[in-house]
């Protein structure tokens, strides 16, 4: 019997085999370490509420990234993408290189400039889910599972998913587990480990 237990130790412990645990990769979420001073994140690091901007903690890297956001209390809002120099206490966003986002009015701003717009009967209401694709290039939008084919474009360097809130808002992030199907040939953000 106390053959067969250390039998049983040497083949079911590491016993020299050379196997190597597994590493619990990271999950996407919004980081608590790059965001406004009056933001609150709750919900496992999906939900935003308060005052100002957060980054996700994973930089875009795949060649065509996807991610969404459900609007949960509207308000002052903006989604989009921006570098870790944006001034995440700026509400609202893209009034400068480090930023391009939607903003709840359904303008498209980077830079202080215009870069499009939703049309009038398409701007985004509590409940509703806002999607978005980014290639490196573009970024493009997606209400309810709907291509609006709204790109713009303009934002240079390594960027993040970024949300902003002000007067009540709250969003919820999706990194993962999308609500809508993500369009051809995009897919969930992934860790630069993930990748190669």
């Amino acid at each position: 019997m106390a053959a067969m237990f250390t039998c049983c130790l040497g083949c079911c412990g590491d016993g020299g085999t050379g196997h190597i645990p597994l590493k619990e990769m990271p999950t996407v979420q919004l980081d608590t370490h790059h965001m406004g001073t009056d933001v609150v994140i709750v919900k496992s690091g999906r939900r935003i509420c308060g005052t100002g901007g957060c980054l996700a903690n994973a930089p875009l890297h795949q060649n065509k990234s996807y991610f969404e956001f459900k609007i949960q209390s509207t308000g002052i809002w903006g989604i989009g993408v921006a570098t870790q120099k944006v001034n995440l206490n700026q509400v609202p966003m893209g009034q400068d290189i480090n930023s391009l986002v939607l903003r709840h009015d359904g303008s498209m701003y980077h830079n202080n400039e215009e870069k499009n717009r939703l049309p009038a009967n398409s701007l985004p209401q509590e409940g509703d889910i806002v999607g978005i694709t980014y290639d490196h290039v573009e970024l493009n939008l997606y209400l309810n599972g709907k291509n609006m084919h709204c790109p713009a474009s303009g934002i240079r360097g390594t960027v993040f998913p970024v949300v902003y809130v002000d007067d009540s808002a709250i969003l919820d992030c999706q990194f993962s587990d999308f609500y809508h199907t993500a369009p051809q040939g995009f897919e969930k953000i992934l860790f630069e480990q993930q990748i190669f």
